[in-house]
């Protein structure tokens, strides 16, 4: 039986897995943290003591490939995933304190935008008509390149939209990349972009069923097993080398690459990927007490704008702000108390809570690396999963998916990766 090695146990790298085990490869994968799951994991913070994701990640319902990996290992999306009923999303302008909801009717025929009640506060139908453009954008293309920033519909939909899809700022992300999640998910009707988030946390329902489906069908996960190099003769890989051992591929192995673009630079000094140095910042908060929802109705989060916390996920009496590009905006050489204190702020407005009030205990994230670079020169760069490496597939957020950087794309990109691999 032929044996498919997985380098990355990230998201990538367990749907990769999963897809070799689905079509009879003999699986290992090797993990160089003491952990699976990358960005998308939940532990227990003792800042907090409570469980908390390291990020948060916004999952919608037209995100097929996502939805389709839960029911392939085994896990009801309803029992993990937790959402409105309908396409809602709630917003507050720190600013002026004004409040709407964004509510998108199911269906083709996008009826929302003809309903004050349902479509941006202080827009008119042909703003959205106008926004139609960017279906017709360049590869060279910004999003401010098509998108009229003196618009109400720019502050309120479309820089909060490439914020949050691309960790990076108008200015600078691909329009054609950001048209590619509006033509799965919100043009497609509420049925496909429901927005939804994890119950208990991305860990609990991703990460851990994967591996528990993994194992339980005779695949390895070996964690803290740092991959060091690759060895190679001619067109094939040969074998690689960890802290702990030395693998040797058989003729019929096969090998998939399922690490960040910054270290399969250090394994394939030959490939120049996108860079991976955007970031983004968590602030997560512990209340006193259950942190008050009514400001959010049915949905689990808010989006802020005018602030430098840009949305609140509620998770029993956590809080916690997600601000994306932070790389773009300034915040990363912002400290850490100061940011918290200043995102607090914005989040007692949020969520409507006194001026007086605090919470119990806070712990900041940064996460340096948080995705690749998603201008358009940076989707340029994103990679092929075939190289000339016979036995070789790469998988990960960082190759030529056709969609941004998300669990979406990440998971898109191991199923892929199996299916190349088998049919070598």
């Amino acid at each position: 039986m032929a044996t498919l090695h997985v380098i990355g146990a990230g998201l990538a790298g367990l749907a990769a897995a999963v897809g070799g085990v689905e079509r009879g490869f003999r699986v290992r994968v090797y993990e160089g943290a003491g952990h699976a799951g990358g960005r998308c994991r939940t532990f227990h913070d003792r800042t907090l003591d409570r469980e908390i994701d390291n990020g948060n990640h916004l999952i919608m319902s037209g995100n097929r490939s996502a939805l389709n990996f839960l029911e392939r290992i085994g896990v009801n999306a309803s029992d993990v995933l937790v959402g409105p009923d309908r396409a809602e999303y709630p917003f507050v302008d720190v600013a002026t304190g004004a409040r709407w909801r964004v509510r998108i009717n199911e269906g083709f025929i996008p009826f929302w935008v003809f309903d004050e009640q349902w479509r941006v506060p202080n827009t008119r139908v042909m703003d959205y008509l106008k926004a139609a453009k960017i279906a017709l954008a360049e590869p060279g293309d910004t999003v401010n390149d098509v998108i009229d920033r003196n618009n109400p519909l720019y502050k309120a939909f479309w820089e909060p939209l490439t914020l949050a899809v691309l960790n990076t700022s108008t200015d600078h992300g691909s329009a054609r990349l950001l048209w590619s999640v509006i033509r799965e998910t919100f043009a497609l009707g509420g049925q496909s972009c429901r927005p939804l988030t994890a119950r208990t946390g991305l860990g609990h329902a991703f990460i851990e069923p994967a591996v528990n489906w993994l194992e339980a069908r005779d695949a390895t996960v070996s964690f803290n097993t740092m991959i060091k190099e690759l060895k190679s003769d001619g067109d094939r890989v040969t074998g690689f080398s960890s802290v702990t051992e030395d693998v040797e591929l058989g003729p019929e192995d096969r090998l998939i690459l399922a690490v960040p673009p910054s270290r399969l630079k250090l394994l394939l000094p030959e490939l120049d990927p996108p860079a991976d140095d955007a970031s983004i910042l968590n602030v997560h908060y512990r209340l006193p007490g259950l942190a008050p929802t009514d400001k959010l109705g049915q949905s689990p989060f808010i989006g802020m704008v005018s602030s430098e916390g840009q949305w609140a996920f509620v998770r029993g009496d956590v809080v916690s702000l997600t601000t994306s590009a932070s790389h773009r905006i300034g915040l990363d050489e912002t400290p850490n108390k100061e940011a918290a204190d200043n995102i607090w702020a914005e989040t007692r407005i949020a969520l409507g809570l006194p001026g007086d009030a605090t919470y119990d205990a806070v712990r900041v994230i940064r996460e340096r690396r948080a995705t690749l670079d998603q201008s358009p020169a940076g989707v340029a760069k994103r990679l092929k999963p075939r190289q000339r490496w016979t036995n070789l597939v790469l998988a990960g957020d960082h190759t030529d998916t056709g969609v941004p950087a998300t669990i979406e794309g990440s998971i898109r990109s191991g199923d892929r990766a199996a299916a190349m691999a088998f049919d070598k």
